[in-house]
């Protein structure tokens, strides 16, 4: 796998973990401050993962994207 691919799968792994953190500290919190942070946490991984995945297709578009 080329370095610029698995920095993209990387970033897919990156992201389910922040999705995941942001679900457990929602279920977790104790006052409306946590819940702003955990939305905030949430929506930025959402638009992180759209974008490495709309790159990766592309890579996979030009053949690029090879699994080791």
């Amino acid at each position: 796998m080329k370095p610029c691919d698995h920095n993209i799968k990387r970033t897919l792994e990156i992201t389910d973990a922040m999705i995941k953190l942001a679900d457990r500290g929602d279920l977790e919190r104790e006052d409306t401050g946590c819940g702003i942070l955990y939305g905030v946490l949430r929506d930025a991984a959402y638009k992180i993962k759209r974008l490495a995945e709309n790159e990766k297709r592309r890579h996979q578009a030009k053949g690029w994207w090879k699994q080791d």
